[in-house]
């Protein structure tokens, strides 16, 4: 079971990744070309507008999603119990929506009417639940992988399209519409979606004989039903983790609630382009493991549950032939969820060494080539050369988070929400520190995020270690840590990025790199990225050369033989 699961999960990740990295590949290029029509204002606006939809999103589906990765109830009971998803959205788009609008509005055209086109795409996205879980619980990655494709396509040729149409005066003059574009390609987004999981899902729910529209469900003496729709064990799961999603968002989304409450329009769309880019990685490649990983985790470490006799034919001899069986499969299934997880955590840390290095240094070059010059001078580029340290926190907890939330019982989410709860104190009272008292602004509030990060990875790592303890199994974080020779190479890289720069100071223009410094700077932006890159090809070869004994070994691990 152990070695099906984790090919399926590496397979889905796979499908995620590969969605992730095709799909933005068109739409980061296109929205390269829509930086240049855009003020950091405007962009702000469109930031807090996102905030309002993805907040009506998470707190419609977020524990429900938790809750049915947890569990395998079957196909029906998922299903059904998706469709509280929607009949939550309802009243929090509205009540959402108010509280935005008593707040001091920014003067852009349209605003109002961008903000309810924002909610109804909400809606119509949450309408698409139900064949996502029936999607997951099937396991069926490439759906999704299709249905999200299509759908951030859509929506980047709809927002592009309109700017475009705007800005090129068509009929006369040049259109202000505001976040217009921005809201009609979200509701282009959701639309697609909707389409695209209900066109792909309708056939695997004929020949699964399920419904993709709620169906009654009979109560059996261990199984019961509320209105003969909803699994009890479901709803009470989903009620306990609905205050730990709660908590969680405060702390996932409370850089853009607190910068949009602090910071001005022009800092949040300063602030805004760097964690685009900055979580660029984050989104094609560490989100997609974590969801698979979340789902992996769950199976191998569910509880073993021995099926009741039907007959009193079973000798005692066979029933505890049995239970053995079972729990060495159980411990098997263990030993192969600590070995995943470390395996995944080396990895990330490998990854985490080279954005590091490499990040920084290629900040400023990249976002005067690809945004133009409007953008660094809003120091976006020395924010997003910081948040290239906060990306391996983003990395280390997500997998780690996935974790928890797919082995804690419920005592133990309950203490998690408590602690989410410091956590948030310890986030909201940084960021005051680095935003109000030191006036850091944008940069600040990277600063926070990697404190709040910390804690909750502090936290996480306890936990894992304490779950396989009590499992027999032995969980080192030590051996997480790359080799001597990775980190003198990993220091070594730094020094050549700095040293082969050309020195900004007359007095200290000397040494060995200077003239290939000059002959690169002639070629301006260019020249600085074929510099760095060159130290980061060899610097990548070095650490692959060095880690190679685990990097073959994970490869066969995530592709076991047939």
């Amino acid at each position: 079971m152990s070695d099906s699961a984790i090919s399926a999960s590496a397979k889905g990740a796979s499908f995620l990744i590969l969605l992730q990295i095709g799909s933005r590949a068109l739409t980061f290029a296109l929205n390269q070309i829509l930086l240049r029509f855009l003020s950091p204002e405007l962009l702000g606006v469109s930031v807090q507008l996102e905030l309002y939809c993805i907040s009506v999103l998470y707190f419609s589906r977020e524990s429900l999603r938790v809750t049915l990765q947890r569990r395998a109830d079957g196909v029906q009971a998922v299903v059904n119990l998706a469709y509280l998803a929607l009949a939550a959205g309802v009243p929090i788009s509205y009540l959402l929506a108010e509280l935005y609008l008593r707040t001091e509005l920014p003067n852009v055209a349209h605003l109002i009417l961008s903000l309810q086109i924002y909610g109804v795409a909400a809606l119509v996205e949450l309408c698409s639940e139900p064949s996502f879980v029936a999607g997951q619980q099937k396991m069926l990655y490439k759906v999704r992988a299709s249905a999200e494709a299509a759908a951030t396509i859509m929506k980047t040729f709809v927002t592009v399209g309109l700017v475009f149409w705007a800005a090129s005066g068509a009929g006369g003059e040049k259109k202000d519409l505001g976040v217009l574009p921005f809201a009609a390609g979200q509701l282009a987004y959701a639309v697609c979606l909707l389409l695209v999981y209900i066109g792909r899902m309708a056939v695997v729910a004929r020949s699964e004989g399920f419904s993709l529209l709620p169906r009654r469900i009979v109560s059996t003496r261990t199984e019961k039903f509320w209105l003969s729709l909803f699994s009890n064990p479901l709803l009470n799961l989903t009620l306990s983790l609905t205050i730990q999603s709660s908590i969680k968002y405060v702390l996932t989304q409370g850089d853009s609630l607190l910068i949009a409450s602090l910071a001005s329009l022009q800092d949040q769309g300063a602030y805004a382009l760097s964690s685009n880019y900055g979580g660029l990685i984050a989104r094609m490649l560490f989100q997609p493991i974590e969801e698979a990983s979340r789902n992996l985790f769950a199976k191998l470490c569910a509880p073993a549950s021995t099926p009741a006799p039907t007959t009193t034919s079973i000798t005692t001899e066979g029933k505890q032939a049995a239970a053995t069986q079972e729990t060495a499969a159980s411990k098997a299934n263990i030993q192969r969820a600590a070995q995943t997880l470390h395996q995944i955590l080396t990895l990330y840390t490998l990854l985490s060494l080279i954005i590091t290095t490499l990040g920084p240094s290629l900040s400023h070059p990249l976002l005067t080539l690809i945004a133009g010059s409007k953008w660094t001078s809003t120091g976006a580029s020395s924010v997003l050369a910081l948040y290239a340290n906060y990306i391996p926190l983003l990395a280390i907890n997500g997998v780690t988070e996935a974790f928890v939330a797919a082995t804690a019982t419920r005592g133990e989410l309950y203490r998690q929400s408590i602690w989410m709860g410091v956590f948030s104190a310890v986030f909201a009272g940084s960021a005051f520190l680095f935003l109000r008292v030191l006036e850091w602004g944008a940069k600040g509030l990277v600063v926070a995020n990697c404190v709040g990060m910390a804690c909750r990875i502090v936290f996480n790592l306890g936990f894992v270690k304490a779950f396989f303890k009590r499992n027999g199994e032995t969980f080192s974080i030590q051996s997480i840590l790359p080799t001597f020779y990775t980190i003198a190479s990993t220091g070594l890289a730094m020094a050549l990025v700095n040293t082969t720069a050309l020195p900004t100071s007359t007095a200290s223009k000397k040494g060995i790199f200077t003239p290939l410094a000059l002959f690169l700077s002639r070629y301006g932006v260019l020249g600085e990225l074929v510099r760095i890159g060159a130290v980061g090809v060899v610097y990548v070869i070095a650490l692959a050369f060095f880690e190679r004994k685990f990097l073959l070994g994970f490869y066969r691990q995530m592709r076991p033989t047939r």
